[in-house]
């Protein structure tokens, strides 16, 4: 099976905490609402090019490279990016 390389690509991205939260919504220019989890947990739903997507607090909201937005878990956010110079 052949393997690939992801591309090195300098996206913008911004941490979603109860810190954050108000940049964060502002920095998505896509549909979006503010809405609350089950436990009364703050959350993002997002409009993304798969659909509807959720984000809660430690989530990446990230900037793609076609200006498209979507959540990324802080885990896998930290095991594919690192920080530009």
């Amino acid at each position: 099976m052949p393997k690939f390389r992801k591309k090195p690509v300098i996206i913008e991205a911004e941490q979603f905490t109860n810190e954050s939260k108000n940049k964060v919504f502002n920095f998505i220019t896509c549909n979006k609402a503010a809405d609350l989890d089950l436990d009364g947990n703050p959350i993002l739903k997002i409009q993304t090019l798969e659909g509807i997507m959720i984000a809660s607090f430690g989530d990446w909201i990230i900037k793609g490279v076609k200006g498209e937005f979507y959540p990324c878990k802080s885990d896998v956010f930290e095991a594919t990016y690192e920080p530009a110079d």
